[in-house]
């Protein structure tokens, strides 16, 4: 089974979250209470997808977060790159030279697992926090 981890569901669910809540800027505590997401978890996710300018900061009493680009703009993929930095499921499709593992030149999966995986990230490309936030 394809899983995708904590830390990009929780990171989804926060965009979501944002997104839905655009008009106001968003504590992680709401977020974290009304998501039901751990808050030192969520936290350090935040802060990862700051870095990456998909949400920005308020500073001071009021502060939160709002999104660092419109949601129309943002999709999946942007999400999964910058809290796990690639968007593959096997390790082989992330090598330069493809052979990651022993087994790699002798592989008979590779080639329809490569078809699979462009298949997930061209959903992954294409699904936009607007998307999940009117779903």
């Amino acid at each position: 089974m394809i899983k995708l981890s904590k830390k990009i569901e929780y990171g989804i669910l926060a965009l979501q979250y944002i997104a839905v809540h655009s008009d106001k800027i968003v504590s992680a505590k709401e977020i974290s209470e009304q998501m039901g997401i751990p808050y030192e978890f969520l936290s350090k996710t935040l802060q990862q997808l700051m870095k990456k300018g998909l949400i920005v900061s308020q500073h001071g009493i009021k502060g939160g977060y709002i999104l660092g680009k419109n949601a129309n703009d943002m999709t999946v993929k942007d999400i999964i790159i910058a809290l796990e930095g690639k968007a593959s499921f096997l390790d082989c499709f992330v090598s330069s030279n493809g052979l990651i593992c022993d087994r790699s030149p002798n592989c008979t999966i590779k080639d329809p697992m490569e078809k699979l995986q462009s298949k997930v990230m061209q959903v992954f490309n294409t699904t936009t926090i607007a998307e999940i936030a009117t779903i």
